[in-house]
């Protein structure tokens, strides 16, 4: 069994983690870390993990486990390691942004690997730890590599993205409160959002120049979740598209080409990400679809840490979506 420690338990991307490690037929629960919960009930404060679990926040750490998952906010990742020794043989999965970008990709003597496993699987294989991608960023870098992959990103890039509220945290804000984000929608950080440098980064991994990309972020009046849609130009034939896409998807354990117009509904929930191809006149159209809790972090790190530990790539995240 693969022995894990999460650090940071009580927000929502350390309730995935837990809840997904509990059900995890090859890894087991070291210990929960949390600076404001110690002593308390996991379940006090997931109560969707009550009758699942008894175990309790702790304030101490347990440096031998097999892997520990930093579920900090961005920043206070890079403050925890320096702070705690772990072994040699721990492998850290980082789920901020504290090393996503290949200048910030090593700390002392740990090495972090950009954990997208359908741009690095085999990379992530061999990782000693892992920045995984932020949930933006895994969208619509979905949404773009296999047209970077055969160099066919020629002409601006116009993208519109909406997250639901559990994107800016557990923390409540003034945009995060119900009274203010239901029926509402609003844009927010136009063109500058944070997750455009490892999204760069790794479009140029596959392209050497690569055209401006125009991302316009929004909120969403929905708790989970991301839809995105890309529109550039593209002159060859929608089935063109369409087969480079399947072709580079081929053995992507999680992502998957429709054949129909998606919904939010099919990817919320699970670690999947649905991608679907329209073309009008000489624009191609990508939309992309996932569940921002998961495919865009804790589920993609749990894939991380199968693949680095040699494990089936889906065990533990076979999570099926609630369309109705």
């Amino acid at each position: 069994m693969i022995r894990a420690g999460i650090i940071g338990g009580s927000g929502y991307t350390g309730g995935e983690l837990i809840r997904i490690l509990l059900m995890h037929p090859d890894a087991e629960i070291s210990f929960v870390y949390s600076t404001t919960r110690a002593g308390t009930k996991i379940s006090d404060t997931h109560p969707d993990l009550l009758g699942i679990t008894d175990m309790r926040f702790t304030g101490t750490v347990d440096s031998g486990v097999d892997v520990v998952f930093l579920c900090l906010g961005h920043g206070n990742s890079t403050a925890f390691l320096k702070a705690n020794n772990f072994s040699e043989q721990t492998k850290v999965i980082d789920l901020s942004n504290d090393f996503r970008l290949a200048g910030d990709a090593s700390l002392d003597d740990r090495h972090f690997v950009y954990g997208l496993p359908e741009l690095n699987r085999e990379k992530i294989r061999n990782a000693g730890h892992i920045a995984n991608p932020g949930c933006f960023a895994t969208a619509i870098q979905l949404a773009l590599l296999p047209l970077a992959s055969k160099q066919k990103l020629g002409n601006d890039v116009h993208i519109n993205a909406m997250t639901g509220s559990t994107g800016a945290g557990v923390a409540t804000s003034a945009t995060t409160h119900f009274s203010w984000r239901n029926n509402n929608i609003s844009w927010y950080k136009p063109f500058t959002h944070q997750h455009m440098g490892e999204i760069s980064e790794s479009l140029q991994s596959l392209q050497d120049e690569i055209p401006p990309i125009h991302f316009l972020p929004m909120r969403g009046n929905f708790t989970r979740g991301i839809f995105a849609t890309a529109y550039t130009r593209y002159t060859d034939s929608l089935e063109s598209a369409e087969a480079l896409y399947r072709e580079f998807y081929q053995d992507a354990r999680f992502t998957h080409v429709s054949d129909q117009p998606l919904d939010l509904k099919q990817v919320v929930n699970t670690n999947q990400c649905h991608v679907h191809l329209h073309k009008h006149d000489d624009l191609l159209l990508v939309s992309s679809a996932i569940d921002n809790l998961l495919k865009g972090a804790s589920g993609q790190a749990v894939q991380n840490m199968n693949l680095m530990f040699g494990v089936e790539e889906g065990s533990g995240l076979q999570l099926k979506s609630g369309v109705f």
